[in-house]
């Protein structure tokens, strides 16, 4: 299936890199750039992109201020950010405000694409760096609430990881791996995995993600 992605970016060399090299995925088509959100929005209201992939500063709006007008006008369309910036502050924010996504600009071309991939199909997806920022130890309510492996689903999944993902890094069935998410989502009060992201981001994890054996 096609994934129609907007760029936005106030570098026209970024821009023009950016779509140039997406266009060499078939399976992704580039519906669309601007250089301002606002510009972006108002293309996005005629293209109807599937994901948003969108720069943090730029003028007159920022990318983390466009995030809820997208939302509004296009609530089914993905808010991917791209970014220079690792801070915590930009990453939380991001999330609050409902991006799916946040990956670094210095991430290779297959990260990217891989990034458009899961938010295009429902998901989340930190890049490596970003990872880094969230699981930063700090003290936090979760460890209280949660038992050992309820702490670990929820480190994955604040990380994008899919229940399959979850499955093989802790050696459990998908649908164990699925009883775990519904638990979490319980023990938190919180009914989606974009709140269990953003609680993970607002709270700290107090410890390392487990490692995700690589599939072929």
């Amino acid at each position: 299936m096609t994934i129609r992605v907007l760029l936005i970016d106030n570098h026209p060399l970024v821009l023009e890199g950016l779509e140039a090299l997406l266009r060499t995925f078939e399976h992704i088509e580039v519906v669309g750039t601007a250089g301002t959100a606002r510009a972006g929005l108002e293309r996005a209201v005629q293209a109807r992109p599937d994901v948003v992939l969108m720069d943090i500063n730029m003028p007159q709006m920022s990318g983390i201020e466009a995030i809820e007008l997208f939302r509004e006008n296009l609530p089914q369309t993905k808010i991917l950010m791209l970014s220079m910036h690792d801070s915590r502050e930009y990453i939380s924010t991001s999330v609050l405000h409902g991006a799916s996504g946040y990956i670094l600009k210095d991430v290779s071309t297959d990260e990217i694409v891989s990034a458009i991939e899961a938010v295009a199909a429902g998901g989340t997806y930190f890049s490596s760096g970003v990872s880094d920022v969230l699981l930063e130890k700090k003290g936090n309510a979760a460890s209280s609430l949660l038992t050992t492996r309820e702490h670990d689903v929820l480190l994955l999944i604040a990380s994008g990881h899919s229940n399959r993902d979850i499955a093989q890094a802790l050696a459990i069935s998908e649908a164990t791996a699925e009883t775990h998410r519904k638990k979490v989502k319980k023990k938190l009060g919180i009914t989606t995995t974009a709140g269990l992201v953003r609680f993970a981001i607002d709270n700290g994890l107090a410890s390392a993600e487990p490692d995700i054996p690589t599939t072929g």
